[in-house]
């Protein structure tokens, strides 16, 4: 169980993100909906970060961060803004999401093969192959 609990955590977060992107009103700006967001966000990760952290020096961990934490952030913007308009143009939220993800797993098969030396193997590559397959079919 201590090796799937993360996959339980992102599967169940994702399900409610994606609620909550459907569910997102299509008059309201989607960046002053992310500013509560992220509002909500860093107010708990602060809080968090306290309940959490041995230290509470907050300015010695942030010393410690590197330029991924600012990647990272631009990242999630694109990311919400992305599915929030994912569902404004149409998509339904049984495949919008999928179309993503399935897009995004073997984007980076390609980036581990590529970049981090991860090896392909027959598997990997039917996998990949079946996900291309699945794309094709679900937008038919």
């Amino acid at each position: 169980m201590s090796y799937f609990w993360p996959i339980l955590v992102v599967v169940g977060a994702n399900t409610l993100y994606n609620i909550c992107a459907k569910f997102t009103p299509g008059d309201v700006n989607p960046f002053a909906s992310l500013f509560i967001t992220y509002s909500v966000s860093a107010i708990t990760v602060l809080t968090l970060f306290f309940l959490t952290s041995p230290q509470k020096d907050l300015v010695l961990a942030l010393s410690k961060a590197n330029w991924t934490a600012v990647i990272f952030g631009l990242s999630l913007i694109g990311l919400e803004f992305g599915y929030i308009f994912i569902y404004r143009v149409g998509w339904d939220v049984s495949v919008g999401s999928l179309v993503a993800n399935i897009g995004l797993a073997c984007i980076l098969l390609i980036i581990g093969i590529v970049f981090f030396k991860e090896t392909l193997s027959f598997t990997k590559a039917i996998g990949m192959a079946t996900c291309v397959i699945g794309l094709i079919l679900i937008n038919k």
